[in-house]
């Protein structure tokens, strides 16, 4: 996974770390979106699956695309999102592979997720957004990670408008402990670098009021100081 250089901190200083924003891997991906995926994602396929099998539609086809990605997820637990994404090993087939033979499947299209975190990792930040675009989420936490992660990938690419308003989308759509305070400090630290200190330090405020104990908060009267 590529490393991305931080600027130099002294203490009494804050500073907008572009790396700061996008620093999924190290952060939040790391700490909870894969425990967060397994759980949404297999609620997902789980559903999906008793749907199928009980609408005798499809059946077949979901029972052999979980069975295929097993080890593609194994892989992505284990951080080998190049393996994970084309050559898994033992003859199985990696996410990509997945989302082409078994699209219109729910195993198919929790694939594009899988393929676009891994696509991201990988510095493949354009295969990272067309899978992720291509991903329908359900439920309270997915929709939120689709725009949290797309935005990561506009802003690796430098589309900073772009990615403020998805993280706009990912901290909006469902309230959640973990994930809301997460994408608000990313709106929070992007918005001050786009030059709206209003709009970072609205963001910084919900936070410690909405969300007092989440790691974020911790954060919040440093940053609100410092814009002031």
């Amino acid at each position: 996974m590529a490393q991305r250089k931080k600027t130099t901190k002294q203490e009494d200083d804050v500073l907008i770390d572009i790396s700061e924003v996008t620093g999924q891997a190290e952060n939040f991906f790391e700490k909870y979106q894969k425990q967060i995926l397994v759980i949404g994602g297999g609620l997902l396929l789980l559903i999906g699956g008793w749907l199928a099998y009980k609408y005798a539609y499809a059946g077949p086809r979901q029972k052999e695309a979980l069975e295929q990605m097993a080890q593609a997820e194994y892989q992505f637990q284990r951080d080998s999102f190049a393996a994970a994404l084309a050559n898994p090993g033992g003859g199985y087939p990696g996410f990509s592979d997945i989302v082409k033979k078994y699209g219109g499947t729910d195993a198919g299209n929790a694939a594009l997720y899988y393929a676009g975190v891994s696509s991201l990792n990988l510095g493949q930040f354009d295969a990272a957004i067309s899978y992720l675009e291509d991903f329908s989420p359900c439920g309270n936490l997915l929709p939120s990670m689709k725009y949290g992660t797309l935005g990561d990938a506009h802003a690796e690419k430098g589309d900073l408008a772009k990615a403020l308003g998805l993280y706009k989308k990912a901290a909006n759509e469902e309230e959640n402990n973990i994930i809301t305070p997460y994408y608000l400090k990313k709106v929070a630290l992007l918005s001050n670098k786009q030059g709206d200190a209003a709009a970072a330090k609205e963001a910084w405020m919900k936070i410690k009021n909405d969300f007092p104990k989440s790691t974020e908060a911790r954060e919040a009267d440093k940053y609100i100081s410092s814009l002031n």
